[in-house]
């Protein structure tokens, strides 16, 4: 800009400066004030956390706001959780009772009569779930022109936590039918901390409309402070063992309390279950030696009230504070002056290591803090490949990757997001209330995520959905909701495109401790938000089970899913293993364990062919390649080698190694593999023909010969496992 953009923006935003005390606006915030004031132009904001983004993309935002009142909600924003949009809900309204804009926010805990507020008067500034989204277009399609026809801007928080998903896919058709209900063009703006690959991102942000996007990203050297521990559980096949194991866990959990209990900290975990037994460990040791029980848990299936309770205690309380927490305090949630984070195990991917590792450091000129702790279930008598380091391993690679390389996962859309063409096809017929077979398929089929889905694919589509009794045919010909239908999207759990297994909430008395989806007969224990629960009566028919506290066992209730691991990084940890590098942030048992698994990996030679006799008709596959490319190398040996080759056995580890067994042998099976992948030119030939596997939760709604299309295009990948097979015999 040719002045200081500060002089640009409106009053009340200049007094929010002063009175917090900024000397200058940081870079992201000129970049969008230029964009914003300046050009016609969509933007991506693709900075640290704690760098301002939030305020980047409103400032200038508002200031149009405040100097060109808008006649209807002027400023939507798009977060993937309840609880971000709660924690920006309170940082906007202290901005803004001075400039006279009203901020509105809309999800399923907010009161009906603030609704009710906003639908009588839009203005201002709507905070919103893409599920409560979904729940307005399709059951007030008539209230959309008011609430949005002079929608000037949407801001997409977090936005890579949509792009790679379903939920990206059902936030680009709502944005699309938003300017087709409202007859507006508003412009976007994207936030996220974890990017790199900027093409696709720009891509998906700018679909559906003609402007392009411009990219803010300030580089920011952020300061790191990075160590990896490691601890190993002997296998306890006798009583000495079982000592041996119950002895390491206690020095396991005795690291994770010392490093944490007088801090304000946060331990990320893999899973509910991890969350839940750490936290449970942290106060048994808090109870023996008489100490403060200043723990918590935050996860999904805690309610509401006790995660807010968590974030307060992290965010504003005096300290110390302890929380374990998997995804749900990964994104953008301000936690204040938090002054460590522990990962126990490692994280899947580099976007999610960039996001934990930026809740720690967020003041000053504070560094980024994270403790990896590893553990491992160490087998001396196990195969080969289980005696790896795995998440060690994983660990390193990721910190490699990201701190030496700057690289972050690139984000996949999926090309056939078929479920999606099932649910966006009822939400629109919904909203229209009946609609004319041409009309309902120009709606559906002119939205940006469906444009490659063939006119006759949808023709066969709609017929299946009228054969099921999804949808029904009028005499005249239009198309309604049928009675299959209607049980499905009058649920309130259609609004939601991600799989959410229906639960019970838990009550002590009348308090509501959460929520779980494998309910225990009366009688038996499990823990929840870090403590343990007696069952003592369930009643299934209002969904509930009443509990009181326990010094019992506790049983897990939620099964574990690990997430994707991306080709880079299993590439990375290949040359770790072949590697002499020693890595500073490394403690001496990280540092001895690698080594020696260094060891066993040039000893046995997984480094130099990546398929290993395992003794007897047995053979190890390692394919150094990504969760997807794994799948696909799996479905290749199951329908297309096993018979051939007389394979008895495909166990599937993934994504690090596969056991096989049958007559034949390593080398012809390598040869064979090699073969096969290269003459399979179509992905669709890796399915029986009987074969329709599911992706997503509508797929049971799609006819087989589009199910079957939709999962070779989007559950395999077959060009990414050639590319990973040109590598099984590269010279080392």
């Amino acid at each position: 800009m040719s002045e200081n953009p500060f002089y640009r923006l409106a009053p009340f935003i200049k007094e929010f400066i002063y009175k917090n005390r900024w000397e200058t606006l940081r870079e992201a915030q000129v970049d969008a004030c230029r964009v914003l004031f300046e050009t016609p132009n969509h933007l991506l904001i693709a900075s640290g956390t704690a760098s301002g983004k939030t305020e980047a993309a409103f400032f200038p935002a508002l200031t149009e706001l405040y100097e060109r009142p808008s006649d209807s909600v002027g400023i939507l924003y798009i977060a993937p959780l309840k609880a971000l949009i709660n924690d920006q809900f309170t940082r906007l309204n202290d901005l803004l009772r001075e400039g006279g804009i009203p901020v509105w926010h809309w999800h399923g805990d907010v009161p009906q009569a603030e609704k009710t507020k906003l639908m009588q008067k839009p203005s201002g500034v709507l905070q919103i779930t893409p599920e409560s989204l979904e729940g307005l277009l399709m059951n007030r399609p008539n209230a959309i022109p008011a609430l949005f026809n002079d929608l000037r801007f949407i801001v997409i928080d977090e936005v890579h936590a949509f792009m790679g998903g379903d939920r990206g896919i059902q936030v680009l058709s709502q944005l699309a039918r938003i300017s087709r209900m409202a007859g507006c063009s508003p412009r976007r703006i994207g936030l996220s901390a974890t990017l790199s690959d900027y093409e696709s991102v720009t891509k998906w942000l700018a679909a559906g409309t003609r402007q392009p996007v411009e990219i803010s990203a300030p580089q920011g050297g952020r300061k790191l402070r990075l160590s990896v521990e490691h601890f190993s559980f002997p296998d306890a096949r006798d009583e000495k063992g079982a000592e041996q194991l119950e002895l390491a866990r206690q020095s396991y959990f005795d690291y994770i309390y010392d490093y944490t209990h007088l801090k304000k900290a946060l331990i990320f975990t893999n899973s509910r279950t991890d969350a839940e037994s750490a936290i449970l460990e942290m106060r048994r040791i808090a109870a023996k030696r008489g100490e403060r029980d200043v723990f918590h848990v935050h996860h999904g299936s805690i309610s509401a009230l006790l995660r807010e309770e968590t974030e307060a205690a992290l965010r504003q309380g005096p300290g110390p504070a302890v929380a374990a927490a998997t995804l749900t305090l990964e994104l953008g949630i301000d936690l204040g002056e938090l002054e460590r984070v522990i990962q126990l195990g490692a994280p899947y991917s580099c976007a999610s290591f960039v996001q934990r590792l930026g809740r720690s450091g967020r003041r000053g000129d504070a560094a980024s803090e994270m403790i990896f702790v590893t553990p491992e279930e160490e087998d001396e008598e196990a195969q080969l490949p289980a005696r790896m380091p795995w998440s060690l391993l994983r660990a390193i690679a990721v910190i490699e990757l990201y701190v030496r390389e700057k690289w972050v996962e690139p984000l996949a859309v999926r090309k056939l997001p078929v479920g999606l063409l099932y649910h966006q096809t009822m939400s629109i017929l919904k909203s229209m209330g009946e609609a004319e077979p041409d009309d309902l398929k120009e709606a559906v089929l002119s939205l940006p995520s469906f444009r490659e889905v063939a006119p006759e694919d949808y023709d066969d589509f709609l017929t299946y959905l009228l054969g099921m009794g999804q949808i029904e045919k009028m005499d005249e010909g239009s198309l309604l909701i049928g009675l299959a239908g209607e049980k499905i999207v009058n649920n309130f759990r259609f609004y939601a495109v991600f799989k959410d297994d229906e639960e019970h909430v838990v009550y002590n008395g009348t308090e509501e401790i959460g929520s779980i989806t494998t309910v225990p007969p009366p009688g038996y224990c499990f823990t929840l938000a870090g403590k343990l629960w007696k069952v003592e009566e369930v009643d299934n028919r209002h969904k509930a089970v009443y509990v009181k506290t326990s010094r019992g066992k506790v049983d897990t209730l939620w099964l574990g899913a690990g997430g994707d691991v991306h080709t880079r990084i299993m590439t990375k940890i290949r040359e770790v293993l072949g590697d002499t590098a020693l890595y500073p942030y490394l403690a001496p048992s990280a540092a001895a364990r690698l080594e020696r698994a260094r060891r066993l990996a040039k000893e046995s030679g997984l480094l130099e062919r990546s398929v290993l006799p395992a003794g007897g008709d047995s053979m190890f596959i390692l394919p150094w390649a990504g969760s997807r490319q794994f799948r696909t190398l799996e479905r290749l040996l199951k329908n297309n080698l096993k018979g051939p080759l007389n394979l008895r056995s495909i166990v599937p580890m993934e994504p690090y190694y596969m056991v096989v067994a049958g007559k034949t042998d390593a080398e012809t099976l390598e040869a064979e593999i090699l073969a096969e992948s290269t003459a399979t030119a179509d992905p669709l030939g890796l399915l029986a023909p009987d074969e329709a596997p599911y992706l997503g939760k509508y797929d049971e709604f799609i006819p087989h010969d589009l199910l079957r299309k939709a999962f070779s295009l989007d559950g395999l990948d077959l060009p990414g496992l050639l590319e990973v097979l040109k590598q099984w015999r590269r010279p080392r």
